[in-house]
C-alpha cells in the first residue's frame, strides 16, 4: 500500500520591510513640483545646527543630523515624504550600514525616529508648519500630523526670521503642547543640551539665531569659534612665557647691579 503521507512544505520565516521595501538607493530625492533650493538664511541657519548638535551623551557615531533631506514616513505610500528644514536623531549610525552617506532618511530602514525637527517659517509655509491646515481629502497628511501623529517627534521648533519668535513644541500623551522658553531656551535633558535664541555674527550676518547650547546655557561652539578659542589660547600662553621671561630677566638684572654693589662695598657676593 502506497504512503499518502506529506512531508509538510518548509516556508521561510516572512521577510521585514527593511527588507523587501525600496530603500534610499531606491526612492527619488529630487521632485519636479518643490519648490527652488532655499535661500541663503534656510542654507545658513540649518548649517549652524549641523555643526553643533552634540549630545554629550551619545557617541558621535551614534548621531545624525541633515538638512533639507527627504524624509520617507509611510511604507505603503512610498511617494510621500517631508522635508524639515533641519533634523536630529540619536540612536542611528552617522553613516547609512555604518558605510554610506544617507541619500534621504527612510524611516523603515532605520533604527529610530527623528527626535527633534526644525522648520523656519516662510510665507508660504506658516500655516502648515504651526498645524493650521487641514489634511485634504487623498492628500497626504500635513507636516504636523506627520511629526506629531506618525513619527512622533518628541521636541518640534518654528523659527521666524522676520519676527524672530521661536515657538516649541512638545510631544505630550500624543500631541504637541507648547512650550514656554526660559531665558530664552528650552532644556531638553534627553539630550543633555538646551535649544534657543543667540544674537551674534555668523557668515558675517549679525543677527538673532537658533542654535544648541548646553543645558546651563554655554554655546556648543562652531569650528570656527574653536579655533579662534584655541588661537587665543596660544597667544595668553605666549603673552604668559614672555611675562615670565621679562620677569627672569628683571631678577637677574636686579641681582647682578646687587652683587656689582656689594663688590663695591669689598663684599664678595660668592661668599655670602
Amino acid at each position: 500500500m502506497t504512503s499518502t503521507f506529506k512531508r509538510p512544505i518548509q516556508t521561510d520565516p516572512p521577510l521585514s520591510p527593511r527588507q523587501t521595501l525600496p530603500t534610499m538607493y531606491d526612492l527619488p530625492s529630487e521632485n519636479p513640483e518643490d519648490p527652488g533650493l532655499p535661500d541663503e538664511f534656510h542654507i545658513w541657519q540649518p548649517q549652524m545646527l549641523l555643526l553643533t548638535f552634540k549630545p554629550p551623551n551619545w557617541d558621535a557615531n551614534r548621531v545624525f543630523s541633515a538638512t533639507d533631506l527627504y524624509l520617507y514616513y509611510d511604507p505603503i505610500q512610498l511617494r510621500w515624504y517631508k522635508r524639515p528644514d533641519w533634523f536630529g536623531v540619536v540612536g542611528v549610525p552617522r553613516l547609512y550600514e555604518e558605510r554610506d552617506l544617507r541619500l534621504s532618511y527612510v524611516c523603515w530602514q532605520e533604527e529610530a525616529n527623528p527626535f527633534v525637527a526644525l522648520e523656519l517659517l516662510s510665507p508660504g509655509t506658516e500655516n502648515e508648519d504651526l498645524g493650521r491646515t487641514s489634511r485634504r481629502s487623498k492628500a497626504p497628511p500635513t507636516k504636523w500630523q506627520v511629526y506629531e501623529q506618525i513619527l512622533r517627534i518628541p521636541y518640534y521648533f518654528v523659527f521666524s526670521r522676520y519676527t524672530s519668535e521661536l515657538q516649541a513644541f512638545h510631544l505630550v500623551g500624543g500631541h504637541y503642547e507648547p512650550v514656554s522658553l526660559t531665558n530664552g531656551r528650552l532644556a531638553i535633558p534627553e539630550l543633555e543640551l538646551s535649544f534657543g535664541l543667540w544674537q551674534g555674527s555668523y557668515q558675517g550676518l549679525d543677527r538673532l539665531w537658533v542654535r544648541w547650547m548646553t543645558l546651563e546655557g554655554a554655546l556648543i561652539p562652531l569650528p570656527e569659534e574653536m579655533a579662534a578659542a584655541a588661537e587665543e589660547r596660544a597667544n595668553s600662553a605666549e603673552e604668559r612665557a614672555n611675562s615670565a621671561e621679562e620677569r627672569a630677566s628683571l631678577a637677574e638684572q636686579r641681582a647682578e647691579q646687587l652683587a656689582a654693589q656689594l663688590r663695591e662695598l669689598g663684599i664678595d657676593p660668592a661668599n655670602l
